[in-house]
């Protein structure tokens, strides 16, 4: 159904009733005249679609200057209209405003990485003057992916990756939490329908099984809060396709495994009775342990407050339950929006809500034109995609870190001096590795030294892009020349693989490419595995590099030793290509290979000198790398036969087999399988886990196994 104009001044004043009418008419009547004869990949007039992304963000309540601009925003672009018209006839804040959409809208975000982080500072530098151009920006590509069925596959494709990968996760970071799970569902609908199709299916049969649960839990809620006279408002429902799709990667389970695929929210009208709620839901219901967050205490960067906590719920289902006041509430729903929200004509103040222009403001005073735009996309992405923590000094003082950070990126919070400094840290109280991942609430004490160094190994280490930044600064300025002359060798090697010269015109070529300032440059980072040499002979000779397939073989599968010096997977954690890996050296030259996430590896922690950076070759591997797997399957007729044939359809060979548990209804068996990489690893793996016959699936690691991993 088409919206008139009309119908958007309704929907306008039913919160806006101050709502500047005429000027809203007007730029309706423009678009409309300036879109003219233009029509959508779906065969309707284009006009629908700056008029449905006003309607999005009227939804949010967004003032006059907002919903102008969304319905001038492509008239600059796509209309014979220009900045100069657009400015005389509806003001300089809104010509800016349109301007700036404009400008976003000619960003290429998916190009090459180099250029996709120039792209994302730019971005990031126009949405810090005024973010209502990034508000108007994510409706429109809201609106986009409502209707992207009218478009190429290939088109589809494209747009949904770059769905998922930019703009889902920006709006997440300010606040925009239903935009960003609706963004993602749409490009889940597309980049993995089987996927998204056999989710909503076992949905279904769940719901057929065991009735309405989502009623029946609010029910019990309510009758909960009832008793301990909360007054409260009590939601629940499923969590979305893709939430759930992203749960079971990482948590490496199958559908029937995953245990919290319901959320619920108790919303309260005062703060205290958000901590009256936690109690009474924990009389009633057993918390699961490391499953509470109290962002009302330690609010997120963009506003958020909620208090989250699971529960083991009916027949022992866990369920997510956020506990907020109605002004939490408001904040959470609508993000960076609430500070251009209307309500009867006025501005909404909402004392939770807090400015991301801070949050942007500080990515672009941070990192000044001197650092690498892969570096910079680094520290941009990181920032969007990861939660926080917050941990702090032995002073009281809080540090905001992405999750997963380590006592290094704590270090380099505090001081890039302190950072480099680092030789160790303490954990309340206790002295842990480097590589330990930081908690909520922890207290750190980094334990540094005078003249240590940064160390090599600590890139693998680090999460945070300053701290990566600082480290790779100072070890291409330490190391610089021993990176460009192993860099020059990689490159002449690659070389030679499709029979040419790694000659100083086509180094230099590859340098300008990727838009950095000499060879040496491009060298050092070569040496230093910041860029691989097959992307270098990628850009000088892109149908050679295609054909290039020779196998790895397994003896010099491992860059970064002695020419003299052998090496060996260690049987502990048995890393395969494509994940992270440090040396230990033994007498005789010999060096085990280790995942840098290896257990075993605490035992070396005091001796540095032993520590070798290694990194895998770039190409095609051999399957070579046994990988243990340790499976639970029913015991039913054919079963074992069938999870043999997965695998070797996977292109994976079984080298042994040992049953460790047999019981009347299942099988645990330890499978050693022969695998390539990372990739072919995660093939089969996932092969493994739609199987509706195994039941349990994870990769069997033995600390133990360390002191047999020579030879």
């Amino acid at each position: 159904m088409t919206t008139t104009v009309d119908d958007l001044i309704a929907l306008v004043r039913a919160y806006n009733p101050r709502l500047n009418e005429a000027l809203l008419r007007d730029a309706f009547a423009y678009g409309a005249e300036m879109h003219g004869e233009q029509f959508r990949h779906s065969g309707e007039p284009y006009f629908t679609h700056p008029v449905a992304v006003t309607a999005i963000l009227a939804e949010q309540q967004m003032d006059d200057a907002t919903l102008v601009t969304a319905l001038l925003h492509d008239t600059i672009e796509d209309t014979k209209a220009t900045y100069a018209e657009v400015s005389e006839r509806f003001g300089a804040e809104i010509a800016e405003l349109v301007d700036g959409v404009t400008k976003l809208t000619n960003l290429q975000l998916t190009s090459t990485e180099t250029k996709q982080a120039e792209n994302f500072r730019k971005l990031f530098m126009a949405t810090s003057r005024d973010l209502r151009v990034t508000l108007v920006k994510l409706a429109d590509r809201l609106h986009n992916m409502r209707t992207i069925k009218s478009m190429r596959p290939d088109k589809q494709v494209q747009k949904a990756r770059e769905t998922m990968d930019i703009y889902a996760p920006l709006a997440g970071r300010m606040g925009m939490q239903w935009m960003r799970e609706e963004l993602e569902d749409l490009a889940f609908r597309v980049l993995n329908p089987e996927a998204r199709n056999s989710i909503i299916r076992r949905f279904i049969t769940l719901q057929r099984e065991t009735g309405d649960v989502v009623e029946r839990i609010t029910a019990d809620m309510r009758v909960e809060l009832e008793k301990a006279d909360i007054t409260a408002t009590v939601m629940g429902r499923a969590k979305k396709p893709f939430s759930i799709w992203r749960k079971m990667e990482e948590k490496e389970q199958g559908f029937s495994r995953l245990s919290d695929i319901y959320g619920f929210r108790v919303v309260t009208a005062t703060e205290a009775d958000c901590y009256r709620t936690l109690g009474a839901i924990h009389q009633r219901w057993k918390s699961v342990p490391g499953r509470f967050k109290d962002y009302i205490s330690q609010p997120k960067s963009n506003g958020y407050r909620s208090i989250h906590t699971t529960v083991s719920g009916r027949d022992g289902k866990r369920v997510e339950v956020q506990i907020r006041t109605r002004e939490m509430h408001e904040v959470a729903e609508t993000g960076v929006a609430a500070h251009w929200s209307y309500r009867n004509g006025e501005r909404v103040e909402n004392r939770f809500a807090v400015d991301p222009v801070k949050w942007i403001s500080g990515i672009t005073e941070r990192l000044d034109d001197s650092h690498g735009h892969d570096e910079f996309l680094e520290a941009v992405k990181l920032e969007m995609y990861q939660d926080q923590v917050f941990c702090f000094t032995p002073k009281g003082d809080v540090i905001k870190l992405p999750r997963g950070a380590t006592p290094i990126d704590f270090a380099y919070a505090i001081h890039t001096r302190i950072g480099s400094a680092c030789v160790g840290a303490k954990v309340d109280g206790l002295r842990v590795p480097l590589w330990t991942r930081l908690k909520n609430g922890q207290s750190v004490e980094v334990i540094t030294a005078e003249g240590q160094k940064p160390q090599a190994t600590w890139i693998d280490i680090a999460v945070t892009g300053r701290a990566k930044t600082a480290i790779r600064r100072f070890l291409r300025e330490q190391d610089r020349g021993r990176f460009v002359r192993l860099g020059r060798e990689l490159a002449r090697v690659a070389f030679d693989q499709i029979g040419k010269k790694a000659t100083d015109k086509a180094l230099a070529t590859a340098a300008k490419e990727m838009a950095l300032e000499d060879t040496d440059e491009m060298l050092a980072r070569l040496g230093s595995a910041e860029i691989t040499a097959r992307e270098i002979v990628r850009l000088i000779y892109p149908k050679l590099a295609e054909k290039q397939g020779n196998e790895i073989e397994a003896k010099r599968a491992v860059i970064g030793l002695e020419p003299e010096q052998k090496h060996h997977r260690a049987r502990c954690c048995q890393p395969v290509p494509g994940e992270r890996i440090i040396g230990i050296t033994y007498r005789g030259q010999d060096v085990v290979v280790h995942a840098i996430d290896c257990e075993a590896l605490v035992d070396f922690e005091d001796q540095p000198e032993r520590w070798v950076d290694l990194h895998w070759q770039d190409g095609t591997h051999t399957s070579t790398n046994t990988v243990t797997l340790d499976v639970t399957i029913t015991n039913d007729a054919g079963v074992l036969g069938r999870i043999c044939t997965l695998i070797g359809e996977q292109d994976a060979n079984i080298s042994d087999l040992r049953f460790i548990d047999r019981k009347p209804d299942y099988f645990r068996l330890l499978l050693d399988v022969d695998l390539r990489d990372q990739q072919h690893l995660h093939r089969v793996t996932t092969a493994l886990t739609a199987d509706s016959n195994v039941s349990a699936l994870e990769r069997h690691r033995d600390p133990a196994l360390a002191s047999t991993s020579r030879g």
